[in-house]
């Protein structure tokens, strides 16, 4: 009887503890439900939470969490390319002009058709990499694939692109080359002639391959650690830059009948005093900008004959805003540097270092990556799931100040007649955009 007793006692005693926990407990799992709930709901939030399991910048860094910028508004934006379901990294144009690759930090590829802006829909196309995604994607010479760097495995991936009509119809992986870096990978492309891919990690390891992946060369940066790396737009050059306050430019030679030879040095890019975050180019190589830890940008004439002891030398220097990882951006006329710091875009005339105007607060989070497209008339900023196309007004302020100085000179009448029409067209644009 007392075994029994003490049985019922012990379910009681059980039955009161439940009934205690739940009414001091329960407001708390019924909020704590209810917040769930409106996080499956908000789809923004739970594919950002998603997104934030890894950050561009690393393998294994955390990043902060950030809600996309969707109210943005400037007389500069040409217009919004959106669709992109995770954070925008970096773009790429194919060389006919036509198409424009995007890659974001949640395993998609976006294509876009980007022939006319003005345009209100464009087509894309979203391609996705498994269990991974892209640091780094470049177009191939032919415009009929592109090729990604990514970041978990580190791998090199080549894309078949499959056109119906002139446009883009499908895209299919077709080759995935071996594993080389162990490090993250801060530069990677393939030269405009189609004779060789590079990547550099952020150590002091730069590799360069055949595009069928076959390594050529194992090169040494010398950084202690590497910024950026980047092949120059007219294929012959790859350059690196980081801890050093000069910039390495390096020259891949190939014989006469497109044997590989060997990589040498061309040139250095010097005159900073901190190390260098990043390099840009104009198409022809023939200037190369930079900016530097120490607060300055410089631009350089590097259209030189570096085998007869003819050294770059600096067109121009510049002051930006302190920020952690400034980009920046070269029009191809070299007359207009971009720099982006954190949120902003900053325009400086090159032709006199002064800055031109800004463009702020584009997104919450900083800019990843910034590119003027074939024509110097756009920039494309990349971010919070949007690629931000903005018209660069300043080109349009440093072409009438060229052709000003122009008419200064001695010229023929057809050439006077033409650039006086020239500063009228760009004095009307200028006047859209309250910039007279």
């Amino acid at each position: 009887m007392n075994v029994f007793l003490a049985i019922a006692l012990t379910i009681l005693s059980c039955i009161v503890i439940q009934f205690i926990y739940k009414i001091i407990f329960g407001s708390k799992d019924e909020s704590q439900k209810h917040e769930t709930e409106n996080d499956i709901a908000d789809p923004v939030a739970s594919t950002e939470n998603a997104s934030n399991e890894t950050r561009p910048s690393g393998k294994n860094k955390k990043r902060a969490t950030w809600k996309p910028k969707t109210d943005f508004s400037h007389p500069w934006l040409m217009k919004n390319l959106k669709g992109h379901p995770g954070n925008v990294l970096m773009v790429d144009f194919s060389a006919n002009g036509k198409y424009m690759a995007a890659t974001c930090d949640d395993g998609s590829v976006i294509l876009w058709d980007v022939r006319d802006l003005s345009h209100r829909d464009h087509r894309n196309l979203r391609v996705n990499i498994e269990f991974d995604y892209a640091s780094h994607i470049a177009w191939s010479p032919d415009s009929r694939g592109f090729v990604v760097h990514t970041v978990r495995e580190n791998h090199i991936m080549g894309y078949k692109v499959e056109k119906k009509k002139d446009l883009i119809a499908s895209a299919t992986q077709a080759i995935t080359f071996d594993k080389v870096h162990n490090e993250e990978v801060v530069g990677f492309g393939i030269s405009s002639n189609g004779k060789f891919m590079m990547s550099c990690s952020s150590k002091t390891d730069m590799i360069i391959y055949d595009l069928k992946g076959q390594i050529l060369e194992r090169l040494d940066t010398y950084l202690m650690n590497t910024h950026m790396a980047k092949i120059s737009p007219c294929g012959r050059f790859v350059v690196a830059t980081g801890f050093s306050p000069d910039v390495k430019v390096m020259e891949v030679c190939f014989s006469k009948n497109g044997d590989f030879k060997q990589v040498v040095k061309a040139f250095e890019l010097t005159g900073h005093s901190s190390g260098v975050y990043d390099v840009a180019f104009t198409p022809d190589t023939s200037h190369i900008a930079t900016v530097s830890k120490d607060g300055t940008w410089k631009l350089y004439h590097t259209s030189i004959n570096y085998t007869r002891g003819e050294s770059p030398h600096v067109l121009e220097t510049g002051i930006y805003p302190p920020a952690a990882t400034p980009r920046i951006a070269l029009a191809p006329n070299a007359e207009v540097l971009a720099v982006a710091c954190d949120t902003t875009v900053y325009f400086y005339d090159t032709y006199t270092g002064k800055l031109y105007d800004r463009v702020e607060n584009l997104y919450n989070s900083p800019i990843n990556f910034i590119s003027f497209d074939a024509s110097g008339k756009y920039l494309f900023v990349c971010g919070e799931r949007i690629v931000r196309v903005l018209h660069n007004v300043c080109g349009y302020f440093t072409t009438i100040a060229t052709c000003t100085r122009l008419l200064g000179a001695k010229q023929t009448s057809a050439t006077v007649e033409r650039l006086n029409k020239t500063i009228q067209e760009c004095r009307a644009t200028l006047a859209k955009f309250n910039k007279l």
